[in-house]
């Protein structure tokens, strides 16, 4: 399966994450040389997650992002469309050691972002980190975060970017659609899949023009942040008392 990221065919998308659950931690840390790890709390520190908080952090895959909001209290909502990835993460959590004491709980939920299946402003904090780019709207996936915040909530949007100099960047984008799925051929037996991975990854836009996708969606403090020279960029903005 080629190209799956750009039509976004739901259940094309989900199969692909399927297959790639058992390592795709460890394909993200070897691709990113250890830098999603840095991400990862760069978000959570951004997210500022609090105890008796609930948060969302959709398109969790495995859940490995999901603790990280939990250490001061707060509880998490671990959400996917993959079955594959949840399923993974549920079982590496259960067998993982018990969390500190005064830490929170990570619950796991099957859910499309398109019809998240929780109510209205439930969540004091909502979270995607390089999910938004895989859903086929990503307005109408902003729209559905929207709903399930409280007012003056708080969403955090960690997705792939562009380095300023275009020259550079298109640079990058050659040696992504080379050294992902040659390295993942490596490590997992769904290398196609990281073909699709660099493909949209090429395609999605630059962080002024997410940022006008937020403004129009109603979220209101809207900014962001550029991680690793713009490979990565952390979006924050708040839902309006």
């Amino acid at each position: 399966m080629t190209r799956a990221n750009l039509d976004k065919r739901p259940g094309d998308v989900s199969s692909m994450f399927d297959h790639v659950a058992e390592r795709y931690d460890l394909l993200n840390d070897v691709l990113s040389l250890g830098q999603d790890r840095w991400w990862r709390r760069v978000v959570a520190r951004a997210v500022g997650a609090r105890r008796g908080e609930l948060v969302l952090d959709l398109a969790a895959g495995t859940g490995s992002s999901s603790v990280t909001f939990t250490t001061a209290g707060a509880n998490c909502v671990a959400c996917d469309f993959s079955l594959g990835m949840l399923r993974v993460g549920d079982r590496r959590l259960r067998s993982s050691a018990p969390p500190p004491p005064g830490a929170g709980a990570v619950r796991f939920a099957a859910g499309d972002a398109l019809a998240l299946p929780f109510g209205d402003g439930v969540f004091d904090a909502v979270t995607i980190s390089f999910g938004l780019r895989n859903v086929a709207s990503p307005a109408a996936a902003l729209a559905e975060l929207f709903r399930v915040t409280r007012p003056g909530g708080r969403l955090v949007i960690c997705e792939f970017g562009h380095l300023p100099w275009p020259w550079l960047d298109g640079l990058y984008g050659r040696y992504l659609a080379a050294a992902l799925p040659s390295v993942a051929r490596r490590l997992s037996p769904a290398s196609d899949a990281y073909s699709s991975l660099a493909e949209s990854i090429r395609d999605w836009p630059a962080a002024a023009a997410l940022a006008r996708e937020l403004t129009t969606a109603g979220w209101s403090a809207v900014r962001w942040r550029n991680l690793s020279l713009g490979v990565v960029c952390v979006h924050t903005a708040r839902r309006p008392e």
